[in-house]
């Protein structure tokens, strides 16, 4: 549902993120929520934790819920200082066996929220970790987040505390308090948004028909900047269509190897949009961990989704969808900004014309991929590359 009369920023980074993020906790009076994928005890990880207890210890409720996969590690010595100091944590389907393979094992808590005293609001696509704390790259992960301020933070509450509620009876089996509820909050300003939610029960396809939607309605220019971009059958023709109709379809995507599976998954689809008009550029900056779309300039999102079958099937996720044309324009700006400051475009060059290696690799990758869909009943619409070979590349 749409949401009118909010205020919202767009964060760009941990640069831009953390410091909101930690004002707004210590600003709490009544109660704090935070859910994230991943929680790092590095410099950015013990300043949230030390915001968190200073507000436990002024009174305030504050809630940590962490995923069992991602935060499997999770600081002990930390976990004990917060739960001293009264912050109430846990994790979202705690990880016991690491070799035991089963489906359910892959519906992780990806989404990443905060709210604050139910008037200010957190959603994106970053962790709590430090931007610079990334495998053999010192500088900055490229990721968004928006600060809210409006009657959509009840939305984002009551999600927040819904899940909560869920987590804590499946721990205990029994009948547990889902926490305060707040008023919807006032009017704060002019910005109509919507809070789009995956989850496995009422809104298992909420994110992707959402994407659906905005690109079906394009008339101009589809942005899509995804750090884990593999998208299923409908998803990749929906791409094809719009840019076939004159839309212009850029796609940023990673472009440094974080994870190699993924990575030459997404090679094996190059092919098929280059030949169809899409624009693909590899972001080589840093890391690219954005979430973030842009449609002719007035709709938007930012989130934790990726375009892959394990965010848009199996992962509890969370995107804000703004109806705004300033945001959008800002959101639009940034991306092509980071776009010409550090991505390459990607061009086409014969299969043939690929060493071997790079070839076997991407059909290596995509078909892990291809398999594990299968595992989690999502093979059917991820497909295949409608007879293609994975494309031939070249970085300009």
């Amino acid at each position: 549902m749409i949401v009118p009369a909010n205020r919202l920023a767009l964060l760009e980074n941990g640069t831009q993120y953390f410091p909101a993020l930690l004002a707004a906790i210590d600003s709490a009076e009544a109660e704090v929520r935070l859910e994230s994928y991943l929680y790092e005890a590095d410099g950015i990880g013990l300043a949230v934790a030390e915001a968190l207890m200073r507000a436990a210890a002024r009174g305030v409720r504050v809630y940590l819920l962490l995923d069992g996969f991602g935060a499997n590690g999770f600081s002990r010595e930390l976990a004990e200082r917060l739960s001293a100091a009264g912050v109430a944590w846990c994790h979202y389907r705690p990880e016991h066996g690491l070799l035991r393979l089963r489906r359910h094992r892959l519906r992780r808590l990806h989404r990443k929220l905060v709210a604050v005293d139910g008037r200010v609001a957190f959603v994106g696509g970053i962790n709590i970790i430090a931007d610079d704390n990334a495998p053999g790259h010192p500088s900055h992960r490229y990721d968004y987040a928006v600060r809210v301020e409006g009657p959509l933070v009840h939305e984002i509450h009551a999600a927040m505390r819904r899940l909560w509620w869920l987590v804590e009876w499946s721990r205990s089996g029994r009948r547990v308090s889902m926490g305060s509820a707040f008023p919807v909050p006032a009017a704060a300003g002019t910005q109509a948004a919507e809070l789009l939610l995956r989850d496995n029960w009422r809104h298992r396809r909420r994110i992707e028909e959402a994407y659906f939607k905005a690109i079906r309605d394009a008339k101009h220019e589809i942005v899509i900047a995804n750090a884990y971009f593999l998208p299923g059958w409908r998803f990749r023709h929906a791409l094809a269509e719009a840019a076939q109709r004159g839309v212009r379809v850029v796609l940023l995507l990673q472009g440094r190897i974080e994870y190699r599976i993924q990575h030459y998954a997404t090679l094996a689809l190059y092919r098929f949009f280059l030949e169809r008009g899409v624009e693909i550029y590899e972001y080589r900056s840093s890391f690219l961990h954005a979430k973030v779309a842009v449609v002719d300039r007035s709709w938007a999102t930012v989130g934790s989704s990726n375009i892959d079958p394990f965010s848009l099937v199996l992962a509890r996720e969370a995107n804000i969808a703004v109806h705004d044309r300033a945001f959008a324009s800002d959101l639009h700006a940034r991306i092509f900004a980071a776009l010409r400051a550090g991505a390459n475009q990607v061009h086409r060059l014969p299969w043939r014309l690929l060493p071997w290696h790079r070839r076997a690799l991407a059909w290596l990758g995509y078909g892990v991929v291809r398999a594990l869909a299968g595992l989690v009943g999502y093979a059917r619409e991820f497909g295949g590359v409608d007879g293609d070979v994975p494309g031939g590349m070249k970085n300009r």
